[in-house]
């Protein structure tokens, strides 16, 4: 008797915890995938869950590394928002659903005070706290503006305030952060929402089941 074909692994779908993911779990629901009880329990240690799609498990991760587990095989599907995406720039990861979640916009934003004798149409070198580092010094460079960033991975606001630099480049949703620490908005770099993404080289090997997915996403993402 020939022997039965292995069943192929699950695929693993990366999500990023916070905000995003609140969002993120009716159109999961919508398309078919429920997680396990545990997944919701934002004090739990595990890492890994199963779903009800037997072919199907997740994980939880900060959202800047969902790009990377995707990048490199880890998770053959993800969830990330484009500001990730345009930050680290991976040619093994294609993004082909627009779920139209987790709306905001990354801005550059100075001092109040700054603002009312500055032009940013002049600036020729720029001090920046960001974690976007690639994307504030394409944004610049396009006009000319040599930028220098000082990496900072939270508390953005904070570097103003305490004489670290003048600007930062930040995401940006309702602006009451940005108010409550004395700045205000000077330049829109670009428009964010959460895509879909998936492994290229996944997409080659497993195309049935990876494609499935991208098509069940885009529908539930065109629905809402």
């Amino acid at each position: 008797m020939p022997s039965e074909r292995p069943s192929p692994p699950p695929l693993v779908l990366a999500l990023p915890k916070g905000r995003i993911l609140r969002e993120l779990v009716p159109l999961m629901q919508r398309a078919g995938i429920e997680p396990e009880p545990e997944f919701h329990d934002e004090h739990s240690r595990r890492l890994l869950f199963s779903t009800s799609v037997p072919g199907i498990e997740l994980v939880r991760v900060r959202s800047f590394d969902v790009a990377t587990f995707v990048a490199h095989g880890g998770a053959q599907l993800g969830v990330a928002g484009n500001d990730v995406l345009m930050e680290f720039d991976h040619p093994e990861i294609y993004a082909p659903v627009d779920l139209g979640i987790g709306r905001c916009r990354i801005s550059v934003a100075e001092r109040k005070e700054l603002m009312e004798d500055d032009d940013p149409s002049r600036w020729s070198h720029v001090r920046i706290a960001t974690k976007y580092s690639q994307i504030t010094r394409r944004h610049f460079a396009a006009r000319g503006v040599q930028a220098e960033c000082i990496k900072l991975n939270g508390a953005m606001e904070l570097a103003p305030i305490l004489g670290m630099c003048r600007r930062i480049v930040d995401l940006v949703s309702t602006g009451a952060t940005l108010a409550a620490n004395g700045l205000v908005e000077v330049e829109h770099i670009a428009d964010v929402t959460s895509r879909f993404i998936v492994n290229r080289t996944a997409l080659k090997t497993r195309p049935r089941e990876v494609m499935g997915w991208v098509e069940r996403f885009r529908e539930v993402a065109d629905a809402a």
